[in-house]
């Protein structure tokens, strides 16, 4: 068990990896302007709290998928820069992961607010 001390250590590491790829990560700042988008329209027009759920879920998704993807990138181009199938693969699966939870992530705002437009 972690003391409180590396607990916050811890801590403090996981937000510097998200600071790091808040920095370097051009990616992310679309995906962070856009969940910040789909905030405001969810106070704008009073979402419910299961659509606050969706919202919240789906942010959070595609926040911790582009983390991930980059931590694939960065670790597989400390690897290797050279041309290697294994790496390509790696990094090509790793945005498919982030392709399929803001394909997912777009349905669900579509699903939540298109129908609060219209009215």
């Amino acid at each position: 068990m972690k003391s409180p001390k590396q607990l916050i250590k811890s801590i403090g590491n996981a937000f510097n990896g998200f600071w790091i790829t808040l920095k370097e990560e051009s990616s992310i700042k679309i995906q962070l302007f856009l969940g910040i988008i789909a905030i405001f329209f969810g106070f704008y027009f009073s979402i419910s709290t299961a659509e606050w759920f969706a919202v919240i879920l789906c942010f959070s998704a595609i926040l911790s998928t582009e983390v991930m993807n980059s931590a694939i990138e960065n670790l597989a181009d400390k690897i290797t820069l050279e041309q290697d199938p294994y790496i390509k693969k790696a990094k090509d699966m790793g945005a498919g992961a982030v392709l399929i939870v803001a394909t997912a992530s777009i349905i669900i705002a579509c699903i939540i607010f298109i129908p609060k437009f219209i009215r």
